[in-house]
């Protein structure tokens, strides 16, 4: 799987712009499902057809970046953020544009650094003037960071892990996956980073029995962390809740339970702030129960990214569980009068 998790995490994909991570998902996974197909909005979708259960699993293939919103007289560009983007991490990167233009990040005269923002802050790929500069990067480009991803041991360190290994699981519990009587609908989605945007489409368009995400999270492994109870190389972590969802009960102690039977190593996760696109999923048309499998990862949002290939290989398995499961959903989801 470090391969795979390479190839994703180094592949140029941020919010909007996902043709070529989807191109290189798509080339994953179409030997191991009976359909893929994408819709307007950019959303991979792999389907293993059943008769049973509708499940719906989502992980979003796009990353953070910076889009171009001006290019100076002297070739510099300026830009604004597409994500969570932190202009004291930017500073002194080097970024990669679709094309392959390649730019480092330069800053303003500034005498504290507390105050940096954005808009100290430039892009300069070597360009002589403006004219020079908009023969290779236009208004409206974007960015992401420019970093191969390193393995050391089984920890694997790069950019947009964030959720590149998320992908990389799903893609692996899909080749995985033997007879089920469910239908399995995992799509890679789009625009999570800007606001969860292409689980929200999927999902009315799927219109699912149960929903899961596959996403990173944060952890509290570090010197001085947050208060956290996750942490790298224990196991796959089951959310109980974010900002964007409270995990359906019934879900949660599914994952735990298949946990337990199967022997993965899981932990369980609150977070405080942060979503996932389960947060879309479950609140769409009449409401669909939904979880997540969370892969612990350090320094998420930055160009250094960590995981651990231990982590991912339990969620793996976790998800391949939970996917084989017969649900009668009237049984355990029931819809009575009170």
């Amino acid at each position: 799987m470090k391969d795979l998790l390479k190839k994703l995490s180094e592949t140029y994909g941020p919010s909007g712009r996902e043709e070529k991570i989807r191109k290189v998902i798509a080339g994953e996974i179409k030997d191991f499902v009976d359909e893929v197909f994408t819709d307007p909005l950019g959303n991979l979708y792999a389907v293993k057809k059943g008769k049973s259960t509708k499940i719906m699993v989502a992980a979003h293939m796009d990353e953070i970046g910076i889009i171009v919103t001006y290019i100076d007289k002297d070739g510099f560009l300026r830009f604004s953020n597409v994500g969570g983007v932190s202009p004291q991490i930017l500073l002194g990167q080097r970024v990669t544009f679709g094309n392959g233009v390649v730019g480092s990040i330069g800053v303003e005269k500034l005498d504290d650094i507390k105050k940096l923002t954005l808009d100290k802050l430039y892009i300069d790929i070597g360009a002589k003037n403006k004219e020079e500069a908009e023969k290779l990067v236009k208004i409206g480009d974007i960015a992401t960071y420019d970093r191969e991803a390193a393995v050391m041991g089984t920890r694997v360190i790069g950019k947009a892990m964030d959720n590149r290994a998320g992908c990389a699981v799903v893609i692996e519990a899909l080749r995985r996956l033997r007879e089920t009587e469910n239908e399995i609908y995992a799509v890679f989605t789009t625009q999570e980073e800007v606001g969860l945007r292409g689980s929200r489409t999927s999902s009315y368009r799927i219109n699912p029995d149960l929903g899961l995400a596959v996403d990173v999270t944060l952890v509290g492994d570090t010197p001085e962390p947050p208060a956290l109870n996750v942490a790298l190389g224990k196991g796959a972590a089951i959310k109980v809740k974010d900002a964007s969802v409270i995990c359906h009960p019934k879900i949660k102690a599914m994952l735990s339970e298949l946990a337990a039977k199967h022997k993965i190593p899981v932990q369980m996760e609150v977070l405080t702030a942060g979503g996932t696109d389960a947060g879309a999923i479950h609140l769409t048309r009449e409401g669909v129960p939904s979880g997540v499998i969370s892969i612990p990862c350090r320094y998420v949002h930055t160009p250094v990214e960590m995981v651990d290939l231990d982590d991912m290989e339990n969620s793996v398995k976790l998800l391949t569980a939970f996917l084989s499961t017969s649900v009668k959903m009237q049984e355990a989801f029931p819809c009575a009068l009170v």
